[in-house]
């Protein structure tokens, strides 16, 4: 439907010899960029120049554009303005990484809660700094919220901070952040959201309902893989925090014994701006909102259902989800029984010129609890490093991709 949105004409040599047109069905991990964030980066490559650095006429044209894209990051998520800023990073890991170190004074010595099914990258920030626990997951593996509150009653206050992805890149199941943040602040926790693979298939909106305190998304999943990625949040609580990187652009003034910082998020951004990633960013974000988030998300959805009742279908496939596409992200996991894992994505690849991921996509305990596996098949894994290691193959839908190519894709799969 939206195919014309990218560079989509490249061909790729199989087994047999041919060459066939590729079917990018990995998009959880990363986006081609849109045709419009190419030209954009290129009509405006005469211009670049350093931003905030200087007075001449390609600084004044690169510094408005940078602001510029903060703005368009704010409108999409609907953020209020007066009390959020966006602050420009490399991704959602380096995000996260950057308010695991703003909230200490926050935190403390609170706990954060995050759960099951979370990347790594919203695991291992928070687990090197606080006192952790998980919020359960069911059988689907779709988060219990009930066991997210039993648990903020069980700490009684010390929880200071829900960390929660908007979906989970395992299974695509969208979580309800609201709710959650409703849940959250009735007992006196902040909630921080990994939209990384909510934001570029769903409209989300950091206001209303219920205020979302932290988000994050990466601009490499969202049509413009330019380096860019950005954390928004309340500013007080950046405000007189010493930034987790220091350097040239942080400060206002420098002696040999002291400095004062900037202001935000200039503080937060330190050495020159990637002003091509921002530039991509936004105008990611400006296509996606002139097509509507709405359409996209019922399009997406649509591509998935037709998917799942399909692959239901054949004889010996496994499926990780409960079918609910309402509530899902285009992403779907699944295994051949009897097959590697590797070796189907290998397969499909060769064969059929398609693109998937395959293994535990940076979410372990998630993809280990899904298929599973016990702590004392882990303890043998760790032991012996000859045996082959869990997973599943993600097939993951971008708003370009086409029931065409689903078919093909389904093809193959009958004949594996």
């Amino acid at each position: 439907m939206y195919k014309n949105l990218v560079y989509d004409k490249i061909l790729v040599p199989l087994q047999n010899g041919l060459m066939t047109p590729y079917i990018n069905f990995d998009n959880a991990a990363t986006t081609p960029p849109f045709i419009s964030v190419m030209e954009e980066i290129n009509n405006f490559s005469p211009y670049y120049s350093s931003v905030h650095r200087g007075v001449g006429y390609k600084s004044i044209i690169s510094s408005d554009y940078y602001e510029r894209a903060r703005e368009i990051v704010l409108k999409l998520v609907a953020a209020n303005t007066g009390d959020n800023i966006a602050i420009f990073v490399k991704n959602t890991t380096e995000a996260i990484n950057k308010l695991s170190h703003a909230l200490e004074d926050v935190i403390q010595d609170g706990i954060v809660l995050t759960t099951e099914m979370e990347h790594h990258s919203n695991i291992l920030p928070w687990r090197y700094k606080y006192p952790i626990d998980y919020v359960e997951v069911d059988n689907k593996g779709r988060l219990k919220l009930e066991h997210l509150e039993y648990l903020l009653k069980k700490y009684m206050g010390k929880v200071k901070l829900v960390a929660v992805s908007g979906a989970s890149n395992v299974t695509g199941y969208i979580n309800p952040v609201h709710n959650i943040a409703k849940i959250s602040h009735k007992y006196g926790a902040k909630i921080f959201v990994d939209g990384a693979q909510l934001v570029p298939h769903y409209p989300i909106n950091m206001t209303f309902p219920e205020p979302i305190d932290f988000l994050a998304f990466s601009g490499h999943k969202i049509y413009a893989p330019f380096g860019t990625g950005v954390l928004i949040g309340n500013r007080d609580v950046f405000m007189d925090k010493m930034p987790d990187e220091v350097g040239g652009g942080t400060i206002k003034l420098v002696t040999k014994k002291e400095v004062i910082w900037g202001d935000l998020p200039y503080k937060e951004e330190a050495g020159t701006p990637n002003l091509f990633g921002a530039i991509a960013l936004a105008k990611s974000l400006e296509t996606l909102l002139e097509i509507g988030m709405e359409d996209i998300a019922n399009y997406e959805k649509a591509l998935a259902k037709y998917t799942l009742e399909k692959m239901k279908k054949i004889p010996n496939i496994i499926l990780y989800s409960d079918y609910n596409v309402d509530e899902k992200v285009p992403i779907i996991s699944f295994n051949i029984d009897g097959l590697y894992h590797g070796d189907v994505a290998t397969i499909l690849s060769t064969e059929g010129g398609i693109g998937v991921r395959n293994g535990c996509f940076c979410a372990q305990p998630y993809v280990h609890k899904l298929l599973g596996i016990s702590l004392k098949d882990i303890e043998e894994l760790k032991r012996n490093k000859e045996l082959p290691r869990p997973g599943m193959v993600r097939i993951s839908f971008g708003l370009y991709n086409n029931y065409e190519e689903i078919d093909m894709f389904l093809k193959l799969l009958e004949k594996i």
